[in-house]
């Protein structure tokens, strides 16, 4: 996927009306984190010397992630360097950029935008005593990127107006009449089209435009995006909205009495995909790059993680906080997508104009 390729899915996604990845910052910074007046013993390096400065080009914005960089530059004694901005963007500016690029390191919202860089041949080989920290569902087939956290798609429900024994199992139940004008949905949503492109990974073109039609008849309710979903749901003017699990996570941290709970599917409708990183095969500072990789798999960042912004972490041995089933129950009852594949989002945001969704 070269640049212009990138350019055309951001431009026809904001005549759509905005790709509206979720957590992301649409908004391109950068921040410089200068090393601690009071140097502080440096990790030690995973392979040769550890350089003193990293820059970091991240599709998560700096409230996610701006934390766990702080705590890594006061650990390294490092100069980091973050430029923050839209995932798909920055992706098609690692690409303008080729190997002149400053970034060492590309921390994408979504599987996706990772595996175009590295179809593109932009991303490095990481080493397999990171590779084996997560589960092979959430990383590169072939060693290139890792999920760092995972984002599970979920069927949020007005516990007032739905009673969870009449939600179906598969996401297609709710193509049937029953959920006529009670569905919310948020078709410009980065995490949305993410859905959608598994769809047609998972199930092919044919299911999937028959899905968002069936939708569609259901004159679902369009909301800009997940966290107005919630919202719509807690008041009720809706009874369900196809949404990433930890909008309400975090919700019920300040409201634990809303009356919204989460309904998983037993298919691709609660489809597990990730935010994770790549070091680029053009990076200036490869020593520490894999040092903040390896950073990230820790378990101080994965618990950050798991209790600050409510995802599931991805690395063996921390569990995720709230009420949350098992990510191994998720995964025995979902497809196992290579994430790689979901970078296909112009095929997606073309079928959502053909069914007339955009």
């Amino acid at each position: 996927m070269r640049r212009r390729k990138f350019v055309y899915l951001v431009g026809v996604a904001s005549a759509s009306g905005g790709i509206a990845i979720a957590c992301a910052n649409n908004q391109t910074t950068t921040t410089t984190t200068s090393p601690a007046t009071s140097p502080a013993t440096p990790a030690s390096p995973a392979a040769g010397a550890l350089e003193n400065e990293l820059v970091i080009y991240s599709g998560r914005n700096e409230q996610l992630i701006g934390p766990m960089i702080d705590r890594f530059r006061q650990e390294t004694n490092a100069n980091v360097q973050v430029r923050y901005g839209d995932t798909a963007e920055l992706a098609a500016t690692i690409l303008e950029e080729g190997n002149n690029s400053p970034a060492d390191i590309f921390f994408g919202q979504d599987a996706g935008a990772l595996g175009a860089l590295q179809q593109e041949g932009r991303t490095a080989q990481l080493p397999q005593n990171l590779l084996d920290q997560v589960n092979s569902r959430y990383r590169s087939p072939e060693g290139q990127w890792i999920g760092i956290t995972g984002r599970v798609r979920t069927v949020d429900y007005n516990t007032n107006l739905v009673q969870a024994a009449d939600l179906p199992q598969s996401i297609f139940g709710f193509t049937e009449p029953t959920w006529r004008d009670r569905i919310g949905w948020a078709p410009t949503n980065g995490s949305f089209q993410a859905f959608v492109t598994a769809l047609r990974v998972s199930q092919g073109e044919d299911q999937a435009r028959k899905w968002l039609e069936g939708i569609r008849a259901n004159n679902p309710r369009v909301f800009p995006n997940n966290i107005s979903i919630l919202e719509g749901l807690t008041r009720g003017e809706v009874g369900v909205g196809f949404v990433n699990h930890y909008y309400l996570e975090r919700i019920k941290q300040e409201n634990p009495q809303v009356p919204v709970a989460h309904h998983f599917t037993n298919d691709v409708g609660s489809l597990v995909n990730v935010a994770g990183v790549a070091i680029l095969n053009s990076a200036r500072h490869p020593n520490i790059a894999q040092q903040f990789v390896e950073y990230l798999l820790s378990a101080d960042a994965q618990n950050y993680f798991a209790t600050e912004t409510r995802e599931y972490p991805l690395a063996s041995g921390v569990t995720p906080q709230g009420d949350l089933i098992p990510l191994n129950q998720i995964e025995s009852q979902t497809p196992d997508i290579n994430l790689s594949n979901l970078r296909d989002l112009e095929g997606t945001l073309q079928l959502l104009q053909q069914t007339q969704v955009l």
